[in-house]
């Protein structure tokens, strides 16, 4: 009985099964023969000593580990040694010098003689201490004249004077006033005021009221009335 042809489709497929199975068959037949060969055997010569042209092969150090570099210890510094001159100068220390201070002699006044009598004052002298004496006596003379019209002439004005009102006690008033030989009155202005127009008033009007005001018999002492300041109080 014969087979029947496959159909032209199916001929590829048939193609490559037989080729896989052809290439298992031999892969398991290499792979047992390999297995139970006998491994090849090696031959080795000996040489007593190795041929001119042969140079032995040169084989390199072992690398040497990088082991850091210790830095060296400071020099320790030997002692100095001190070496003592042989020649010692000898210094010569400052000689003292003595001064002697010798004391002056101190020269003493010549004593008088407890029996000299003082000298007698002359007789210019007796006279020019009777003149200081005779002038000062003239000067409190006349100062107390001047004092006793000055005292006048503050109390005529004083009693001429009408009081006004509510006069502090305290209140003052000055007044320049220049008089002309006799005692009239020449001119009354007012230097400072007591701080009372009214009080004011009335002082200036006591003073032209009261001339002529009184002054020293002896003419050559007007020059010291000429020019007078009066003060004023309400109480004094």
């Amino acid at each position: 009985m014969s087979r029947a042809a496959l159909p032209s489709y199916q001929k590829p497929a048939a193609v490559l099964a037989l080729m896989v199975h052809g290439g298992f068959f031999a892969l398991l037949y290499f792979g047992f023969t390999w297995q139970t060969q006998a491994p090849a055997a090696m031959s080795v010569e000996l040489w007593q000593a190795l041929p001119d042209r042969v140079q032995p092969s040169v084989v390199a150090p072992p690398p040497v580990p990088l082991v850091p570099k210790a830095e060296p210890a400071p020099p320790v510094p030997s002692p100095v040694a001190v070496v003592k001159p042989d020649i010692v100068l000898a210094i010569k220390k400052p000689e003292k010098k003595i001064i002697e201070l010798k004391a002056t002699p101190v020269i003493e006044p010549p004593k008088t003689r407890a029996s000299a009598k003082p000298e007698a004052p002359s007789i210019a002298d007796l006279a020019a201490a009777r003149e200081l004496a005779e002038q000062a006596e003239q000067a409190a003379a006349v100062g107390r004249v001047v004092d006793e019209a000055m005292s006048k002439i503050s109390s005529k004005i004083r009693r001429n004077i009408v009081m006004p009102p509510d006069v502090a006690n305290e209140a003052q008033a000055i007044f320049a006033v220049t008089l002309l030989p006799g005692g009239a009155v020449l001119s009354a202005r007012l230097a400072q005021s007591s701080g009372n127009a009214a009080y004011d008033n009335a002082v200036e009007r006591a003073i032209l009221k009261s001339q002529p005001l009184p002054l020293p018999a002896d003419a050559s002492l007007f020059n010291r009335f000429r020019e007078l300041k009066l003060k004023f109080k309400p109480v004094e």
